[in-house]
């Protein structure tokens, strides 16, 4: 699960295993594998960073 910033400025939590896409037109779209999208404020290198630090979480146990 990553941490994330709506344009409302609203932060919520979208579980990462579920995006199918990112996309900057300027702000960032998650498209998830449900065909729901997001809007937020976190460029697509953050988002990328975001999911790749939850993936070394969850694989490198407790």
């Amino acid at each position: 699960m990553i941490k994330l910033v709506g344009l409302d400025s609203k932060e919520y939590i979208l579980n990462a295993d579920h995006i199918e896409k990112v996309e900057e037109i300027p702000e960032s779209v998650i498209t998830l594998t449900n065909g729901k999208k997001y809007l937020v404020k976190e460029s697509n290198d953050e988002i990328v960073k975001k999911v790749i630090e939850y993936k070394r979480k969850i694989y490198a146990g407790p």
